[in-house]
């Protein structure tokens, strides 16, 4: 190790450039004098002394002779681990230091844009804030579906159009979304039939619209009470950035789910719909409903579809029927 090493490594540890070269001339001349090592590291008078009480405090030297005028250095093991404590010490202040400095710069650079990071849209003003979306959307749109539905009569329309100039749209349907019956023929066929990219979960975690990445339409709908008069604005912020993470997550887990103007493999747009409302978790009931048939016969069905994928269970013609692109 040169000296220059060694005395960068002392004065990381905290050792001041004085102490430094004074232990440096201790290394090559102790047991010494400490006239003799103050020569070799160029200092006298007070420099002298506060640099050698500076060694003696971090425990690097100490007085080799009963009168103290030999010195040397001594196990630097205890002296070393003192020092690097010190130092951690002193690292960790300045980094709670610098830290509470940047929040505190966040904070004030936020206070003067916090009212347009979040904006609360309410009652008859979010109808029209919606078509706004809609229409503003250039690339892509990524929603999360779920009731309750709010009363915006154009709202089909405006994703057909939406749909009609281009722009990507995926959707994340939830498993109450095919139970309805109304909103499912009204709506969304409609919208998957026209190129929208669906998947479906058994639930969504919120009803959501991002337009591109540009800001986030949030619904703060009341479930209980059946509508939708709160909804949040969310501009690029860390909270935007969130909710895209949480859609594309969702949308990783999710079944996909197409339209019936396609029937690959032949298979019958009645079979087809059977399917989607399968893998989005509708009870038999529900299922039954929705096709206009009793259970006896989509029990007669299921075994159909079961055979013709050489499945032995729901489990397995879900599997299956994605496999064949049927879903």
């Amino acid at each position: 190790m040169t000296n220059a090493q060694l005395g960068e490594a002392l004065r990381l540890l905290g050792v001041g450039p004085a102490a430094a070269r004074v232990y440096l001339a201790l290394l090559d001349l102790a047991p010494a004098p400490l006239e003799e090592v103050a020569a070799a590291a160029a200092l006298d008078g007070p420099g002298l002394a506060e640099a050698y009480e500076e060694l003696v405090d971090a425990g690097l030297a100490s007085a080799a002779g009963a009168d103290g005028e030999v010195v040397a250095p001594v196990s630097p093991t205890a002296g070393l681990e003192v020092l690097a404590r010190h130092r951690a010490a002193e690292v960790e202040k300045s980094r709670t230091l610098v830290t509470g400095a940047f929040d505190s710069f966040r904070r004030r650079r936020l206070a003067a844009y916090n009212d347009q990071l979040v904006e609360l849209v309410t009652g008859d003003a979010i109808g029209p804030r919606m078509r706004l979306a809609w229409a503003s959307a250039r690339h892509q749109i990524r929603q999360f579906e779920s009731p309750p539905y709010s009363p915006i009569p154009s709202a089909t329309e405006d994703a057909l159009a939406t749909l009609a100039r281009g722009v990507t749209q995926r959707v994340v349907y939830s498993r109450e979304s095919l139970e309805h019956a109304d909103h499912f023929k009204r709506t969304i066929e409609p919208c998957i039939n026209a190129g929208e990219l669906a998947r479906v979960l058994p639930s969504v975690p919120v009803k959501l619209l991002i337009i591109d990445d540009a800001y986030a339409l949030v619904s703060l709908s009341i479930q209980e009470a059946d509508v939708l008069n709160t909804m949040l604005v969310v501009q690029p912020c860390g909270l935007l950035s969130a909710l895209v993470a949480l859609f594309e997550q969702a949308w990783q887990q999710a079944l996909p789910f197409h339209g019936s103007t396609a029937r690959p493999g032949g298979l019958p747009p009645a079979d087809r719909r059977l399917l989607w409302l399968l893998a989005g978790g509708a009870s038999d009931e529900v299922v039954a409903r929705e096709l206009g048939i009793s259970r006896r016969t989509l029990f007669r069905r299921l075994q159909v579809l079961m055979a013709r994928l050489g499945a032995a269970n729901r489990f397995q013609l879900a599997l299956q029927a994605q496999r064949q692109g049927w879903l």
